[in-house]
């Protein structure tokens, strides 16, 4: 079988540059790249360019399909998104990685030891994108049950004690997004196992803030992030702006602890259990 490795980039925030475009183009003259993405395959050879460095300077979401069962996905998310002792919590080496730069953090989900080899015979990679991408909007809205169903995944490969823990409770694991469900099919998480999670897990509260909680929370903005918004908006920046506002009053809802309106956290073993039953 001849060697396969598909790779697609996307820009949400902001399209590229041309200046940018241009540096793309100079990592591949095949590549198809429009002012939001980057699309190549390579039957023979290697890209050229570093995916993480490239999600660094100008990318939202990648995702790489390889023929030898390795399947990536990447997001790029605000710093203030993802609280650290979150990422600490659930990062997995080889399977969920958090790297942090000045601004963002990237996050990687990656699934190396897959033994489905008629899914790779044809999976070309395209079509993931648009059923994953939206992970990343459910993270910015402080909705981390993809960070959980990494986690799973390395249970999945026996990468966690029996006696381990749940890393953080996470409500909602029973009545997963489409994303979430494409995402724990990308990496191929043991149905049963996230069945199992699903069983003792809450949902999650669908209840509205009131404009009291609103106004409460505008009230105790300061001064200087107001300003930084203001600025965002005068410079076409609206949607960043949104994201940011969302994002800061999902937080101030959730309180320092984050999503943990579940306190007890159960066992792998236990998770296993419940998914045979």
């Amino acid at each position: 079988m001849s060697e396969y490795q598909y790779y697609e980039f996307l820009a949400i925030d902001r399209p590229l540059t041309a200046k940018e475009m241009a540096a793309l183009r100079s990592l591949s003259t095949r590549a198809h790249i429009t002012s939001v993405s980057f699309t190549n395959d390579y039957q023979w050879g290697n890209f050229k360019g570093n995916p993480l460095e490239l999600m660094k300077r100008f990318f939202d979401a990648h995702v790489y399909v390889a023929n030898w069962m390795t399947a990536i996905f990447m997001v790029r998310l605000p710093i203030e998104a993802i609280p650290k002792k979150t990422a600490e919590a659930m990062a997995v080496d080889g399977v969920l990685d958090f790297k942090a730069t000045k601004n963002h953090w990237v996050i990687t989900w990656r699934l190396d030891e897959s033994e489905n080899y008629d899914r790779f015979g044809m999976d070309d990679g395209r079509g993931w994108m648009a059923r994953l991408a939206p992970i990343r909007d459910e993270l910015l809205r402080g909705d981390i049950r993809s960070l959980y169903i990494g986690w799973l995944a390395a249970v999945t490969r026996e990468m966690v004690d029996d006696d381990d823990l749940e890393p953080l409770p996470v409500e909602g694991i029973g009545s997963l997004t489409a994303a979430q469900q494409a995402l724990a099919e990308f990496l191929e998480v043991d149905e049963d196992l996230l069945s199992g999670a699903g069983i003792g897990s809450p949902p999650i509260q669908a209840e509205q803030p009131s404009q009291k909680e609103r106004d409460d929370w505008l009230d105790e903005l300061p001064r200087d992030e107001v300003l930084t918004l203001m600025k965002q908006l005068l410079e076409g920046n609206g949607l960043k702006a949104e994201r940011t506002l969302n994002n800061r009053f999902s937080k101030w809802q959730r309180g320092s602890g984050g999503n943990n309106k579940r306190g007890n956290r159960r066992s792998v073993k236990e998770l296993k259990k419940s998914g045979k039953n």
